[in-house]
């Protein structure tokens, strides 16, 4: 080692999230879904036995960790690759590796962060050696699968989904955190508030929670003798958070939105609204989910419901946010309080699965289009009485082979 290299190494500064990253799965907190007692990925990692996996959760629920522990407990060697800036190159080389590796009858695990990342061509490079058992692959992503993953590496692997860290256990990391610090670096006063404040701003996230840890240790003032750190300055540190928004998520809020309006239920209605809008949702795709809403659930209850939605949009237009928010409120509470009923869709849906399903008949020889030359000659519109001359003269609009035919049920 060179004096440069040592020198580098007597400055870097690790990270508390890494300092603190669990050594056995006995340490690591959170997905008992995944590796709590008796699950199903437990008792094949308990036996021995490996298989690739898509980790699938959002930032800092301990994708990362819980790979590296999957190899350590199955004694295999980690190979951490990143998607944003690694190919097909590095994956050959891992590939290498991992041959060299079973001479000496040991398991490799290929861990790629940000799978999502890869191509189309750089996922499929991995497949030959998934199948034949060369290496195990591990994938993380923040984003579904099932959109960004190819069907073939999907059909390849178990995508197992992790959920954020719960509060309880976000509240244990942050006490190991600050336990840390003061046995290395001194002692600390910390009121509940502080603990509370940090768990709520992580929102399920550990590396989040552990970095205000680290930041505000070394910021709190000294009081007797002691640290003190205090809201104010927890505040300070803890800038205004971006709103987790993925693909994913912009498919999920527009559903709970829609639902919440289905189940008339304006509060959660708003809720999901105010969500997408600090998300940089489209106002615009707001606005065109409401009026949805109002044609296929509230629809012949309270037509109205459908002026209202369509005029929220174009206020929308003309008005952008932060305005727009404001009759796009105004028409979720409407939307939300009216009266349901999904006649129309139902109706409509119903006759496309007829006429799709072979009841595909053409109109009665009556009300064929007789505005051209000829068309009397052929039948078209003979015996077609005008019903505004004659509204009571009942006459057959359906095709005679469904003249019986109810879409709209009484």
């Amino acid at each position: 080692m060179n004096l440069f290299d040592s020198l580098e190494n007597q400055n870097k500064q690790v990270p508390l999230a890494e300092i603190l990253r669990p050594k056995s799965l006995e340490e690591y907190l959170g997905q008992n879904q995944v590796v709590g007692e008796n699950t199903a990925f437990l008792n094949l990692l308990n036996s021995g036995r490996l298989f690739s996996c898509i980790f699938w959760g959002p930032p800092g629920c301990g994708k990362t960790t819980l790979a590296r522990l999957i190899a350590t407990k199955t004694s295999s060697d980690f190979i951490e690759l990143s998607a944003v800036n690694s190919g097909i190159k590095d994956i050959k080389e891992c590939v290498e590796k991992a041959k060299e590796n079973l001479r000496y009858n040991k398991k490799t695990i290929l861990f790629i962060d940000e799978i999502h990342r890869y191509s189309k061509t750089q996922q499929d490079a991995l497949l030959p050696y998934l199948e034949n058992g060369t290496l195990y692959l591990i994938g993380s992503t923040t984003e579904n699968p099932s959109f960004q993953v190819v069907p073939a590496l999907i059909s390849r692997v178990q995508v197992l989904m992790l959920k954020p860290i719960d509060d309880e256990n976000i509240n244990s990391i942050v006490e190991k955190g600050f336990k840390y610090l003061s046995e290395k670096f001194g002692a600390i006063v910390l009121k509940q508030e502080v603990l509370d404040f940090i768990v709520k701003y992580a929102a399920g996230d550990a590396r989040l929670a552990l970095n205000l840890v680290e930041n505000s240790y070394f910021a709190a003032d000294y009081k007797d003798a002691k640290k003190n750190l205090t809201l104010d300055i927890l505040e300070s540190l803890a800038q205004e958070k971006r709103i987790k928004y993925s693909r994913q998520e912009h498919y999920d809020m527009a559903s709970a939105f829609q639902k919440s309006l289905r189940g008339s239920d304006k509060n959660a209605a708003i809720y999901w609204l105010a969500k997408m809008i600090a998300g940089g949702e489209d106002p615009r795709f707001i606005a065109r989910r409401l009026i949805v809403c109002a044609a296929e659930d509230v629809g012949l209850a309270d037509p109205n419901a459908l002026n209202i939605a369509v005029n929220a949009h174009k206020a929308v237009e003309l008005l952008g946010l932060p305005e727009g928010r404001i009759p796009l409120a105004l028409a979720v509470a409407y939307v939300a309080d009216a009266p349901k009923s999904n006649a129309a869709i139902c109706a409509v849906d119903e006759a496309i699965t007829d006429i799709t399903s072979g009841l595909d008949y053409p109109p009665p020889m009556h009300l064929r289009d007789a505005h051209y030359k000829d068309a009397k000659n052929y039948g078209f519109g003979v015996g077609y009485v005008y019903t505004h001359d004659n509204p009571e003269y009942k006459q057959q609009f359906m095709p005679d082979e469904l003249c019986d035919k109810k879409y709209f049920k009484e």
